[in-house]
């Protein structure tokens, strides 16, 4: 077995995943740095330096999970965190059109279903088959954690208050899938508890990243803190929460 903790952070390739990946290098982990495209995913892992590897990661790919998981058992036998950060906001949003202008087609009554289909497919289906693929890693390895990478913007109860300023493009797509996403959290946490893995979400704030076109008000090193807090949680952290940074817990 490996001497050292590994960590997988998927989409790790750029943005909020690339600084995750460099945080937990920095902290002597051995981080495997998922990527959909294998090239993409090696000149990230020579961005972070010592103790990262390339992992080719398609979330939504059933063989490219499968296969990850068992070059992870088989090179490493053991997976201590599982940050599950790989996401999409849109598919068809088109160059130059702000998130309100692309709200407005994107209302559960003219939503396209392919396009929710496309982002769901990543950002719920895709979390749920890598953790089906790594829970056997991660239940092997004593203490092992679970994050993933929500947004406020899925909080139901933040967007059920009429004072709450961006509830008019909480819709379909993106919004609705981290609602699934912070659901699936829930339910990952209730499964482990009685096994001692803590599965918690993480809120990175509004990052300046490619997810939203770089229009972000925080940088990627503020945006990945708390997904690396809570991935080096201890015995006696909690399970089941969702957080941004400095322990500020967000409503379901």
């Amino acid at each position: 077995m490996h001497e050292k903790s590994v960590a997988l952070v998927t989409g790790a390739n750029q943005g909020i995943g690339l600084q995750i990946a460099k945080d937990l290098a920095a902290r002597g982990l051995t981080v495997l740095v998922g990527s959909r495209n294998l090239e993409r995913g090696e000149a990230a892992a020579t961005e972070v330096g010592l103790g990262a590897v390339a992992l080719q990661l398609d979330v939504t790919d059933q063989a490219s999970v499968t296969s990850a998981a068992a070059r992870i058992r088989n090179e490493f036998g053991r997976l201590d965190v599982l940050i599950q950060n790989a996401a999409i906001s849109n598919t068809k949003k088109q160059p130059g059109q702000s998130v309100e202008e692309y709200a407005k087609t994107a209302r559960p009554g003219n939503v396209d279903l392919d396009e929710m289909r496309a982002v769901w497919d990543t950002n719920v289906f895709g979390v749920l088959a890598v953790y089906q693929a790594m829970l056997p890693l991660l239940r092997k390895t004593p203490g092992s954690r679970i994050v993933n990478v929500s947004s406020g913007v899925g909080s139901l109860t933040t967007n059920s208050n009429p004072a709450f300023p961006y509830r008019a493009i909480f819709g379909p797509v993106y919004a609705a899938s981290k609602t699934a996403l912070n659901a699936l959290t829930v339910a990952m946490a209730i499964e482990l508890e009685p096994e001692g893995i803590k599965v918690n979400a993480v809120s990175p704030g509004f990052t300046r990243t490619n997810l939203n076109g770089y229009a972000g008000t925080e940088t990627v090193e503020e945006g990945a803190r708390e997904a690396v807090r809570v991935a080096l949680l201890g015995a006696d952290g909690p399970t089941g929460t969702f957080t941004r940074w400095n322990g500020d817990t967000i409503p379901w």
